[in-house]
């Protein structure tokens, strides 16, 4: 069986966005070292200090979710979204025309992204115990966005930003004390 690998957030370098913006930390991304024009998904948290465009992604499926802040609007191809509470994923297509105007000061975001055709993502938020099961043909990106979080049979602990890749067959208890993404990550075939 496959281990499961710990991403820890001291470990990521911030790269800043190309309109002065922000800047992003990739948490983690497949396949291995690549970039923005060839993943088949790619997860980060991002620093956003000044709304504006978002930069636009052919074929790619994007779930954002506000972590800290006020929040921000996304006018998505004309439409406005409000993400005036924290941990409430949105999805939306990364190709469509969509730029941000923040709320009340700076945010930080989780941002989910799949190419289409190469992968597919689902994106929960939780703030309990449970077990967790990783299906078959999946990985599981559990990601701690506040507080701290504990799987039990493999004996980790996870703080703020921390994350750990788990591998399709895993089992395992999950123990959040605050609150964390799980992200299912499926490719097709």
């Amino acid at each position: 069986m496959a281990t499961i690998e710990v991403l820890r957030a001291g470990d990521r370098a911030a790269t800043p966005w190309l309109n002065g913006g922000g800047v992003t930390r990739e948490v983690a991304g497949f396949p291995a070292g690549s970039g923005l024009t060839d993943f088949a998904w790619r997860v980060s948290l991002a620093d956003v200090g000044a709304g504006g465009p978002f930069s636009r992604f052919e074929g790619v499926d994007r779930v954002i979710t506000v972590v800290e802040g006020a929040g921000m609007a996304l006018t998505v191809d004309g439409d406005e979204h409000r993400l005036d509470a924290p941990f409430r994923p949105f999805a939306f297509p990364g190709d469509a025309a969509t730029d941000c105007v923040l709320l009340d000061g700076p945010v930080v975001d989780f941002n989910v992204m799949t190419r289409r055709g190469r992968a597919a993502a689902e994106v929960e938020v939780t703030d309990f115990q449970r077990e967790l099961r990783v299906p078959g043909q999946a990985e599981l990106l559990l990601v701690c966005l506040a507080g701290s979080a504990a799987l039990g049979a493999a004996d980790l602990r996870l703080e703020r930003f921390d994350a750990a890749l788990l591998p399709a067959g895993t089992e395992d208890l999950l123990r959040v004390d605050g609150v964390a993404a799980l992200v299912t990550l499926r490719r097709p075939g």
